[in-house]
């Protein structure tokens, strides 16, 4: 295989601390080493790229690490961007994706090429008219874990969740789960369990979290009673996983603990350590008590035109916690109001401020216990500077932490061993 006449650039350059599991993670960002590692395994491009860029970066450490980068060219080359992917996981050789071939996702590929996904509409959704073609529209990709399509035929349109086959029955269940709430919620079109894809019904609306930034205001009473519905759902042994929230949380203090490394992050690990003395305590003592959503923020609702609200994303859907649900949104808010930018920035701490008091007000909750739910998923949403890794991620991380002690700091003592209070 002929070299490469020009090392590739890689953007941006960023230095990550080492991980002695992975012994290979400093390769990842040598911009010529991972070209050569692309053309190996997918062979010679008549061009290299102008450069890579890092897109996103995920890592557990000790175990694995996950870079997605973008291929980019000249503009006068008139070749558009690509996108791949590179898992380094500990004792095994790197692994590269390359949407749609995902052999963790045995069904993608067919999903994503127009024939074959007609076929696969056919034999599971419905039956389509041969001069109706498929168009295939790419949502989102994570390498090995799930993948989000839309399909479109004529005027019908279907949301395709492509997942590990062993995944299929959990979202099935979190699907009739959600289906007590009074939310507007997708229908479950259909699904193919040895290819792991599930179609849904698409719901046309206008993004929650677009109308929020832009000072829109959806009734609060709308989505606590969606959410109230929810949680009065039968509760029974097979209603699925409780979620996990101290190993989200272990998780989290995992990353934070690896990547404040080095003087320069002192500051940062203070600001770790002050958090974590109150947030320790309380995950420990944090049961699930209902069915609950456990990944509810605004990003995964529509606003429809009838007023209503749909709630398009509910894979996490099981034993849970009301709070938590509560507390996720406003940490997410919160977030936006802290880091956004301007009038978005603005308009998204106005409506944290609403609907903060419109759950203490209908719920009777203690707001102390309140901020420990918003403050431990800001503390999990803190870890976002790393997965978007760009020059100055360390001071970003350290103003994320800086954020969580600032909320705790307003609703507990230090010194105070927070009590799991039992909400309703």
């Amino acid at each position: 295989m002929p070299e490469s006449l020009t090392a590739v650039p890689l953007y941006p350059q960023a230095e990550f601390p080492e991980d002695h599991n992975l012994p290979g993670l400093p390769k990842l960002f040598d911009g010529e080493w991972v070209w050569k590692t692309y053309r190996s395994q997918v062979g010679d491009r008549e061009t290299d790229p102008r450069q890579l860029r890092i897109r996103q970066f995920s890592h557990l450490p000790g175990r694995y690490v996950v870079v997605t980068y973008v291929m980019e060219w000249r503009r006068d080359e008139y070749i558009p961007s690509e996108q791949f992917t590179l898992r380094l996981e500990r004792g095994k050789p790197v692994e590269l994706f390359r949407y749609p071939d995902d052999h963790h996702l045995p069904g993608l590929k067919r999903a994503a090429h127009p024939e074959t996904a007609a076929r696969l509409i056919n034999r599971y959704v419905l039956s389509i008219p041969t001069r109706y073609p498929v168009r295939v529209y790419l949502i989102r990709y994570r390498p090995g874990n799930r993948a989000v399509l839309r399909h479109r035929i004529g005027k019908v349109g279907l949301y395709v969740r492509a997942v590990r086959p062993v995944t299929i029955p959990p979202l099935l269940r979190a699907a009739e789960l959600i289906g007590y709430s009074r939310f507007v919620v997708p229908r479950l079109a259909g699904h193919w369990q040895d290819g792991g894809v599930l179609w849904l019904s698409e719901i046309p609306g206008k993004n929650l979290r677009e109308y929020i930034r832009k000072g829109g205001r959806p009734d609060p009473a709308l989505l606590l009673e969606g959410l109230e519905s929810l949680w009065a759902a039968p509760y029974r042994p097979d209603s699925g996983r409780p979620f996990d929230l101290p190993g989200a949380y272990r998780r989290a203090k995992q990353v934070f603990n690896h990547a404040l490394k080095g003087d320069e992050a002192e500051g940062a690990r203070k600001k770790l350590s002050c958090a974590t003395q109150i947030l320790d305590p309380f995950v420990k003592a944090w049961r699930p008590r209902c069915i609950a959503h456990n990944d509810f923020y605004d990003d995964q609702m529509l606003g429809l035109p009838d007023g209503r609200v749909a709630l398009v994303d509910f894979e996490e859907v099981g034993p849970g916690e009301p709070m938590l649900d509560v507390g996720n949104l406003l940490a997410h808010l919160r977030w936006a109001s802290r880091f956004g930018h301007g009038g978005e920035a603005t308009a998204s701490g106005g409506y944290h401020s609403l609907f903060q008091q419109a759950a203490l007000e209908r719920f009777g909750w203690s707001e102390r216990e309140l901020v420990l739910r918003e403050a431990v998923s800001l503390f999990r949403i803190g870890t976002n500077p790393i997965r978007r890794l760009r020059e100055g991620w360390l001071c970003d991380l350290e103003a994320g932490l800086a954020l969580v002690n600032e909320i705790l700091d307003s609703a507990v003592e230090t010194s105070e061993v927070p009590a799991v209070s039992a909400p309703s």
